[in-house]
């Protein structure tokens, strides 16, 4: 990274922030520090930037946004809102856990939902932003369910089934994941380096910010700089987290939540 500085969750981050950038947050009710430490951040750090880029992940899962009435979901939604209230364009790029997240949604938290790969320019910087599992191609078994529920006629079906018949189903998928992922190396499980290369190449950028492995990290690789974003965790022992910041000067920035407790 060009800088590098620790934060508790909630401080202050620096003036002239241009944007901020999160991933992997898995929020659900039974995780109430990490939650906590979230809404913090968006209260406090969040009002001081233009713009806040969620790349995927923010919830644990999402079953349809007709549970947008559930009291937990109902509360990210309105602290969301109310960033957005206050003047922050606040943009959210579907992860591997949320990508039923809709229009409904997005209007009452006023947020703009982003396809991936989305380009944009800031602060002179030219970046490209995505989630991450798409690249994720050596998991193949993961990749060929990430093409079955991402395919819209599965969705059509999956969400006109009642609300409780999902939520059984999407813990069942979860705990098939969990216990896949114990079979399968890191290696696998990372982003494939011939997949960047061509990112890098086919959008004509120098920056890739995304999230999903849970390896933050900033590479330098054939093409540009690619920076990984951190998940959160403030529940278990040693809290970890963070986000990128990018000042007006196109200068990035990562800020790492300490344990404070």
């Amino acid at each position: 990274m060009d800088a590098h500085t620790s934060a508790t969750a909630g401080s202050k981050a620096q003036p002239r922030t241009v944007a901020l950038f999160v991933s992997d947050l898995h929020l659900s009710a039974d995780v109430p520090r990490t939650s906590a430490a979230f809404f913090d951040f968006l209260q406090n750090t969040g009002t001081q930037a233009k713009a806040l880029y969620l790349l995927g992940d923010v919830f644990e899962y999402w079953a349809g946004d007709d549970d947008l009435d559930a009291p937990f979901n109902q509360k990210v939604c309105t602290v969301l809102r109310s960033l957005a209230d206050s003047g922050v364009q606040i943009f959210w790029i579907a992860g591997n856990r949320d990508f039923l997240v809709g229009q409904k949604f997005a209007m009452a938290a006023r947020i703009s939902l982003l396809q991936e790969p989305h380009i944009v320019t800031m602060a002179g910087q030219k970046l490209l932003l995505l989630h991450g599992d798409a690249q994720c191609i050596d998991d193949t078994d993961y990749m060929k369910f990430r093409a079955r529920v991402r395919d819209p006629a599965w969705q059509s079906v999956f969400l006109a089934r009642p609300l409780a018949d999902r939520k059984a189903l999407i813990a069942g998928m979860r705990e098939g994941s969990r216990a896949a992922q114990k079979e399968k190396s890191m290696a696998i499980m990372d982003v494939n380096p011939t997949e960047i290369k061509k990112l890098f190449r086919s959008h004509s950028v120098e920056l890739i910010i995304h999230g999903h492995t849970h390896r933050p990290g900033m590479h330098l690789t054939e093409g540009g700089t690619r920076y990984v974003l951190p998940d959160w965790d403030c529940d278990g022992d040693t809290a970890r987290g963070g986000w990128i910041a990018m000042d007006s000067d196109g200068k990035l920035s990562s800020v790492s939540i300490l344990n404070s407790g």
